[in-house]
């Protein structure tokens, strides 16, 4: 039995919507460059930001925010487990990012429908990283630092620097979900 053998698209945040429109659900990707980190609560404050008109904790054009809660760096590492989490819990706080200039947001699992039609309206794509594999995603990560609400803990705004940060492409800048199509299979 043999495997094929996806190629791997390279691709580097911040990233602009031109950068990224090649790009295909299903797609495998190896991220660098600058990624932003936080989870619901975080999120929540995120929301109270922009209704207040005030400026986001972190330069959110193209930008790319992982839905992760880094655990404690062992020796020799600069973060702990850093796989991801339930992406959908942040679904009804994406859009107003969306259309703040935020270009990815990557996590584990589905998104709503609502997110796949934000994802065209804002050019934007929805990744997945590996879930379970905490523990090897850390190995691609080469900085790891708090930027905003260090108050939260693990769900912090972390700002991290990676190469070769693996991840797949699940909703593209035309709005096509992978989940989507395997329902119509």
């Amino acid at each position: 039995m043999s495997f094929k053998r996806h190629p791997v698209y390279p691709v580097t945040f911040p990233a602009t919507s031109h950068q990224l429109k090649h790009l295909k659900p299903g797609d495998v990707v190896e991220i660098n460059g600058e990624i932003y980190v936080a989870r619901d609560a975080a999120h929540r404050r995120f929301l109270a930001t922009i209704k207040k008109n005030q400026t986001l904790p972190f330069p959110v054009k193209d930008a790319l925010l992982y839905y992760m809660g880094p655990t404690p760096a062992p020796p020799g590492r600069v973060i702990g487990s850093c796989g991801p989490t339930t992406s959908s819990r942040m679904d009804t706080m994406t859009e107003p990012l969306l259309a703040q200039g935020l270009r990815a947001t990557m996590g584990k699992g589905r998104r709503s429908s609502e997110i796949a039609l934000a994802c065209r309206r804002y050019q934007a794509i929805y990744l997945v990283s590996y879930g379970g594999c905490g523990a090897y995603l850390n190995q691609f990560v080469y900085h790891c630092q708090i930027v905003a609400y260090p108050e939260l803990g693990p769900e912090a705004v972390y700002r991290l620097v990676v190469k070769k940060f693996p991840a797949v492409v699940v909703i593209d800048v035309r709005g096509k979900d992978l989940y989507q199509a395997e329902k119509e299979v």
